[in-house]
């Protein structure tokens, strides 16, 4: 006969006195999903730098009609707090210092998937649809994929329009009044940023 158990789910406040009182540190690479403290994958050479790169486009982009939020966490509700690599939120003066930002802030998350890519597409995607996040990008950086996957329309816990964009398509953030465009190519390198001709 084998025994029940319950799982000790822990709230965001929870999360957060485990990490005040040390038990988790800037060292550990976690979130909170579901009540569940959950490892993330390690990020290898290539991850950074399509991260670098993406984060020093949509910089520059966006300008000032949102923030652009790195590697910062996100509180969906109160038991889940994931980390995208990216987070367009909506423009607050003091970049959220205060507070962090919750589901109602985020205009588009961003995840840069090498290992990840099944756990950001059927882990927090979900979550992100269920949260009413209104667009979703997975840039896919596999050499051989080097797709971006395109959510948006959330309808439940899923994106009722799925686009799979790859070089020579361009991305449209659709949750700015001007939407912003950005080129595949450019996601992924294919560009030398600052010499339009590509050379």
């Amino acid at each position: 006969m084998v025994g029940t158990f319950e799982i000790r789910r822990f709230s965001v406040r929870d999360y957060a006195k485990m990490a005040e009182s040390g038990i988790l540190d800037a060292d550990d690479h976690v979130e909170l999903i579901d009540g569940v403290v959950r490892l993330m994958s390690p990020f290898g050479m290539r991850h950074c730098g399509i991260f670098n790169r993406l984060t020093y486009l949509l910089v520059h982009l966006v300008g000032d009609m949102a923030n652009v939020s790195v590697k910062t966490p996100i509180q969906l509700n109160d038991y889940t707090e994931p980390q995208p690599d990216v987070a367009i939120l909506r423009w607050r003066s003091d970049f959220y210092r205060e507070a962090k930002p919750q589901a109602a802030d985020i205009l588009l998350l961003i995840e840069v998937a090498d290992s990840s890519l099944n756990y950001d597409r059927n882990e927090k995607l979900p979550r992100y649809a269920a949260a009413q996040i209104p667009e979703v990008w997975i840039v896919d950086v596999d050499e051989e994929r080097q797709v971006v996957e395109h959510y948006s329309m959330p309808q439940g816990d899923v994106y009722a329009k799925v686009q799979f964009l790859s070089i020579g398509d361009t991305i449209h953030m659709n949750s700015l009044p001007n939407a912003v465009s950005l080129e595949v190519a450019d996601v992924f390198g294919f560009r030398r940023l600052g010499d339009p001709t590509g050379g």
